[in-house]
């Protein structure tokens, strides 16, 4: 996350036949004998809506990924009580609904207003278009991620959203990756294991002999849980980070929500 903190995602849980009995859910199998039903959670709804937040939002609100957002464009009408201003926004957004989930805002609220709610909702990209923009057959395009504002002729429009959308989505998942490369270590050092623990938010990659008691001690005297043992492994050393025995798995470890 932003802090350096590590968020728990989707995990299983074998609940086995506990809950069936104790609400009775019971089902007839092929001898049509009465069994308990046997369950597992696996927790990755609300846990993947808060990553997204925590990892992708600002100050102002959501910052969405295309992809997944449901509403990829916001139209802002500028002047909207001129004459054909609101008649070309509704035009345009038949035209780019065919290459983007699109809203059209004709709401009597003022345009500022507009900005700021859309930029909370985090509606990935906003089309402006007001009086002087339809004179010179263009609208503007406002990216939510970084604000930057591009000047586009309404002739390509739907091309250069599809354009942009695209590249904020490869923009949004690289800085992400970023954020968490920069914030993990490597260690082979006890001491040193403590010392970034302790000064620096992220995910320490050492190596682990599979006991509890370090994993215990670990959280002990640094504050830290192990995060998750990767299919990728590397071999930093032989041995374990907290107590020098024998050690051929490596994990990611750091504090946690």
């Amino acid at each position: 996350m932003h802090d350096g903190k590590a968020l728990q995602n989707g995990t299983s849980h074998n609940f086995g036949d506990n809950f069936a009995k104790a609400f009775g859910i019971q089902y007839s199998d092929k001898t049509g004998k009465q069994q308990y039903v046997h369950e597992t959670s696996w927790g990755v709804t609300t846990r993947l809506i808060g990553a997204i937040i925590m990892v992708h939002g600002d100050n102002s609100g959501l910052v969405l990924p295309p992809k997944i957002a449901p509403t990829q464009v916001i139209i802002v009408p500028i002047a909207q009580h001129k004459e054909g201003v609101l008649d070309k926004a509704s035009e345009l957004k038949d035209r780019i609904s065919k290459v983007a989930r699109v809203k059209l805002d004709a709401s009597d609220k003022m345009p500022g207003w507009k900005f700021n709610e859309y930029e909370m909702k985090g509606v990935p990209l906003r089309v402006e278009m007001g009086p002087k923009d339809i004179e010179n057959n263009q609208a503007v395009l406002v990216r939510r991620d970084t604000r930057e504002k591009l000047i586009v002729s309404l002739e390509e429009i739907e091309n250069k959203i599809t354009e942009i959308l695209d590249l904020m989505q490869v923009e949004l998942l690289e800085k992400a990756r970023n954020s968490a490369e920069e914030k993990t270590y490597s260690t082979t050092d006890l001491d040193k294991f403590i010392e970034i623990a302790n000064t620096k938010p992220g995910f320490i990659k050492a190596m682990w002999c599979g006991d509890r008691a370090c994993e215990d001690k670990l959280k002990e005297v640094a504050g830290v849980t192990s995060r998750c043992m990767p299919f990728a492994q590397e071999n930093l050393s032989d041995k374990c980070i907290c107590c020098g025995k024998e050690a051929s798995k490596l994990v990611y470890w750091g504090k946690a929500y």
